[in-house]
């Protein structure tokens, strides 16, 4: 069995756990914080980052590496990649775009726009110089025929769907305007699309009571 392990609220977690509801894998979850100092999580991810996966062969972290690894490790359940190796390719070649190139980049607007925290001017003009070009870019490789690699639902779906509303959001809040929107890329219709689907209405339903539950601590 297969434990999923760090907090609804990550992007990376939630694209973790719709692959596995996707497949029909079995697993269970366990809350761990990012960045733990705990010797137990860093022996399973040894920068303290969520999500890793808990597996009788051990552990694994990074997001990709464990979509990677579950894509191959369970061939009998639905495949989120095409068997084709350059169409597979294609798919990965996106979600480097969605992950390194925009919501990497729009993360650095994150404290401000999500935690009541500020980010300097320095930052905020470095994020709004790089943003369109990148944004450009992924609009040049994206399908959302109707998914975001064609006509199959994919693993770059759950990269997708669970990173650019965030990097509207932010960019809307932080900089006043919604730069996925501005440049072209109409998230809104496809979001509500994937989120209609079963297994994401259960991981946005988890992450809602998540977040709930965090400002109940606050």
């Amino acid at each position: 069995m297969i434990t999923l392990c760090g907090i609804c609220i990550s992007n990376y977690y939630n694209k973790v756990k719709l692959a596995l509801l996707e497949k029909g894998i079995p697993f269970t979850e366990r809350y761990v914080k990012t960045h733990s100092d705990d010797e137990a999580v860093l022996a399973c991810t040894p920068l303290g980052k969520v999500p890793f996966i808990q597996t009788p062969q051990g552990a694994m972290c990074e997001s990709q590496v464990i979509l990677d690894y579950l894509e191959a490790a369970y061939p009998d359940t639905p495949r989120l990649v095409p068997a084709d190796p350059f169409a597979a390719a294609k798919v990965r070649e996106l979600i480097t775009f969605v992950e390194l190139h925009l919501e990497l980049v729009a993360r650095e607007l994150y404290a401000e726009a999500f935690f009541g925290g500020k980010v300097s001017d320095g930052t905020k003009q470095r994020v709004a110089r790089l943003l369109p070009a990148n944004i450009a870019a992924f609009k040049r490789l994206a399908k959302f025929g109707p998914y975001v690699a064609g006509d199959q639902f994919t693993m770059a779906d759950c990269a997708a769907w669970v990173s650019l509303p965030l990097v509207a959001q932010a960019t809307k809040k932080v900089l006043g305007e919604d730069l996925l929107q501005a440049g072209g890329v109409d998230w809104k219709p496809y979001a509500k699309m994937i989120g209609e689907r079963p297994h994401a209405v259960t991981v946005a339903a988890d992450r809602k009571a998540d977040q709930e539950r965090l400002l109940g601590q606050a």
